[in-house]
């Protein structure tokens, strides 16, 4: 079986942790736009984040997702407390965290925590350069996915 074959047959579950309805309704309509083999998952806080990944309560009957968008800054339980949770979770510590800063300050905030999410990305500001960004991240998959299969 080709990669193409692989990528064209292989649909991401990605879990979305954004507080903001509008960015996250940004990025429902850019992934549909850009047709990229996936499923986007919404939670807005961090509580709902972690019963997600643990697939509990309302989130019992939901696939676990391949990767995991998450906006540091959310209300109740923090983006830090959720990245802490799943990196020290030997069965959550493989799904790739992927941090939405709006700054570089953002890094800086969550590694001066101890911590280290998979890769970081500055949210687009404008729609149109969430194409592009959404594109970011199916490379980032991909790139895992033949990096785990070799």
């Amino acid at each position: 079986m080709s990669t193409e074959t692989e990528r064209t047959g292989e649909q991401i579950d990605i879990l979305l942790v954004e507080p903001n309805p509008g960015d996250s309704r940004l990025f429902e309509e850019q992934f549909a736009d850009a047709k990229l083999l996936n499923t986007i998952h919404i939670v807005s806080d961090g509580d709902s984040a972690l019963d997600f990944v643990h697939q509990r309560n309302e989130y019992a009957d939901e696939p676990c997702p391949d990767i995991v968008l998450l906006e540091p800054q959310l209300p109740g339980k923090s983006g830090i407390d959720v990245l802490s949770e799943l990196k020290n979770d030997p069965v959550l510590a493989e799904i790739p965290v992927i941090v939405l800063t709006s700054s570089d300050a953002g890094e800086k905030i969550v590694q001066s925590h101890g911590l280290e999410a998979d890769t970081y990305m500055q949210k687009p500001v404008e729609p149109e350069d969430f194409v592009e960004f959404v594109r970011s991240i199916e490379e980032f998959w991909f790139a895992i996915v033949q990096t785990s299969s070799q």
